[in-house]
């Protein structure tokens, strides 16, 4: 997608890659609509962008308030339907499975793919013909690694729905998957391992908007990182968690 001029809907802009992706698209001429679930942080932001971006606090772990938020998008923006929709919103909690607090893994799951699912099934009311869909998975989701907790589980689950999804809505929503390896933001701080090839957010959001103006229907970065866990998929069990008992 060239985005110069395009109306682009961002969940997930107040920190971390949604934030360094909402100056990216600004640059790239986009006009914005920033969401995420506290409005003083998106209030910040665009007075750093500029008042023709627009604000709407939303929180994808409450349908009504997606709901709310798709009904109100479009007066909002006071045009027709919008060009793109992205949500770069996750919650993370990495730890051993043993280990894992129930309401904690409840509410991740409510966020990463219920609230996932709510504004992927807003997406046909709200893009134009050929517009995009582009929902964050994680590389996390490849492959089931010790310490992922279910936050990995989760993000399988958005991959496999992403691809659903590319399917169910072709030819009239072009569906993306964007896939990151470690990225340096208040998420990733929580972990205490070392991150092989962690990249800066400013270059995580390069590297989507150039990904979402391409055609692939994945984007994952770095590729250093990225396929070398691609093969670990085509590995057969008796190796693949051989190796990732190592990570323990």
């Amino acid at each position: 997608m060239d985005f110069n001029g395009k109306t682009i809907w961002l969940v997930g802009a107040s920190s971390g890659i949604g934030e360094a992706l909402a100056f990216e698209l600004a640059q790239r001429g986009a006009r914005l609509v920033l969401s995420a679930r506290s409005e003083a942080p998106l209030q910040a932001l665009q007075q750093r962008l500029g008042p023709h971006h627009a604000v709407l606090p939303v929180d994808l772990a409450d349908k009504a308030g997606v709901d709310a938020a798709c009904q109100a998008i479009l007066p909002l923006v006071g045009q027709g339907p919008l060009d793109g929709m992205i949500t770069t919103a996750a919650l993370y909690d990495p730890g051993l499975v043993r280990e894992i607090d129930w309401d904690k893994a409840e509410q991740l799951m409510r966020v990463n793919l219920l609230g996932t699912l709510a504004f992927a099934q807003a997406a046909p009311a709200l893009l134009r013909k050929g517009g995009q869909l582009a929902i964050f998975g994680s590389v996390a989701g490849y492959f089931g690694l010790p310490k992922g907790q279910f936050y990995s589980a989760s993000k399988a689950a958005v991959i496999n729905l992403v691809e659903s999804l590319r399917v169910e809505y072709a030819p009239d929503i072009d569906v993306r998957l964007i896939s990151p390896g470690f990225v340096n933001t208040r998420l990733t701080q929580k972990n205490q391992f070392d991150m092989p090839f962690i990249m800066e957010p400013e270059a995580a959001a390069k590297a989507v908007a150039d990904g979402l103006a391409g055609h692939r229907f994945e984007i994952h970065f770095p590729k250093r990182l990225t396929l070398g866990l691609k093969l670990l998929q085509l590995l057969p069990y008796a190796l693949s968690l051989r190796l990732t008992k190592r990570l323990l």
